[in-house]
């Protein structure tokens, strides 16, 4: 009898499936640079630098990390690809740059094309929110690979930023104020140690409940990762940043810092910003220090704005969501130290 590639676990039919649902999904996110379709060998995109003296491309690669485990637990899968959009969108707005375009990547053991267009769905929607073309991507069949009902999905970005407007971190200075923006809970970071407070030492399930938490903790922590861009977009233009730090993992304690220059180091005011919920019922469970927190959670902050004392005023009038003032650069190495 005849082998064909469908018994060794990899099923054509189901990806052309797939992909011919995936590609009404990426053309609705399409812009007036996208030159080629949706099943080409690469995504062409033409650049129109229209009002940029010296435009500078950036780029960042990400993943989701163990929040998929909640998404296939959960049997939700429509919110991951819009988390790893923004996440990756924020990843290159902190160097001042806008999205151009983006491309995905997933992989499976056993295609399912409900699973694969549902994530694909969320990528599309989220490219979309943010005027970023999904320009392609790869939907690889790995029989062996990943258990069944896994897969594991990463995210791809080029942006633009003129070369005067860039973020390096270089204008801060002593004096200058730190802000924060909120979370909305894990965004894609944290999630081993959520999983396991949660599911291995509490013993827990997704549908469960627990005192503090407004949602059961499987919708806790399907919670969205933010994209920033629309809300900075403003003070951008205006040129009232000095620095921007996405904080993911490693929380602000070593996201923070990544951007100080010498002799600048970062005094955070703990207590200055409310921290959700999610973050004091993972601390309870797990008996877990506040500066282990700090590190390996946001604790409630999504992004850090540096801004000097001259700008504040009119960066805070351009900010459309709640801000909170939790610090500022005093002099030192560069590193971020917590007072109260």
């Amino acid at each position: 009898m005849a082998i064909t590639y469908k018994d060794a676990g990899v099923d054509i039919d189901a990806s052309n499936a797939a992909k011919k649902r995936i590609r009404q999904l990426a053309r609705a996110t399409f812009t007036p640079g996208v030159l080629s379709d949706i099943g080409s060998f690469g995504g062409m995109f033409a650049c129109n630098f229209a009002g940029l003296k010296e435009p500078v491309l950036v780029s960042s690669t990400d993943g989701v990390g163990t929040k998929l485990k909640v998404a296939v637990m959960m049997n939700r899968h429509n919110t991951v690809g819009a988390d790893l959009v923004n996440h990756c969108i924020n990843d290159i707005l902190v160097q001042g740059a806008r999205p151009l375009f983006f491309m995905d990547y997933v992989a499976t053991g056993k295609l399912d094309p409900d699973v694969i267009v549902s994530v694909v769905e969320g990528v599309a929607r989220a490219c979309k929110e943010a005027e970023c073309a999904l320009i392609g991507g790869e939907t690889a069949e790995m029989p062996g690979f990943y258990a069944d009902g896994e897969y594991d999905v990463a995210g791809f970005i080029v942006g633009v930023v003129d070369r005067l407007r860039i973020l390096d971190g270089k204008s801060i200075h002593h004096g200058d104020v730190l802000l924060g923006l909120p979370s909305v809970g894990l965004h894609t970071n944290g999630y081993s140690l959520a999983r396991k407070l949660f599911f291995e030492i509490a013993k827990l399930g997704p549908d469960s409940r627990v005192d503090g938490l407004e949602s059961t903790v499987g919708e806790e922590l399907l919670k969205p990762h933010i994209n920033y861009e629309p809300v900075l977009r403003a003070a951008l233009a205006r040129n009232l940043i000095e620095g921007l730090a996405h904080i993911t993992g490693g929380g602000i304690t070593e996201n923070l810092n990544r951007i100080l220059p010498e002799n600048c180091q970062a005094e955070v005011r703990f207590g200055s910003w409310p921290v959700l919920p999610l973050f004091r019922v993972m601390a309870d469970i797990g008996k877990i220090e506040r500066d282990e927190m700090l590190r390996a959670t946001n604790m409630g902050i999504g992004m850090v704005i540096v801004v000097h004392p001259s700008n504040l005023v009119a960066l805070t009038s351009t900010l459309k969501t709640p801000y909170y003032q939790i610090g500022r650069i005093v002099p030192g190495p560069p590193q971020v130290t917590y007072c109260t």
